[in-house]
């Protein structure tokens, strides 16, 4: 069973992403995080971009490490819950980086 643990691995850290990142989006707004400037640019945008990159990163390493052993629909399905996380993070939280709704 241990290969539906690596099978869900992607989709799991895709909801730590997402929540890391609307959290961040959250404390920024409360905090004014977008009139806070940095040498890249103001706080708000970086601070969810870094996030966001370091996420991406962590499904990329994930794909690349995470293999399944036993048969070759376990290793199918690990590779697919992978690849699921990885473009569910990239898809789901690009827009929420690009536009802020602090109001």
């Amino acid at each position: 069973m241990v290969w539906v643990a690596r099978m869900l691995a992607g989709p799991l850290l895709w909801g730590a992403l997402f929540s890391a990142v609307y959290a961040l989006h959250g404390l920024g707004c409360a905090w004014d995080w977008p009139a806070r400037a940095t040498p890249a640019g103001p706080l708000h945008p970086l601070a969810m971009i870094l996030a966001w990159l370091a996420g991406l990163a962590l499904h990329g390493a994930l794909i690349l490490w995470n293999r399944a052993e036993g048969s070759a629909r376990q290793a199918l399905l690990v590779r697919a819950g992978n690849w699921i996380g990885a473009v569910a993070s990239a898809a789901t939280l690009f827009p929420v980086i690009v536009l802020s709704t602090c109001g």
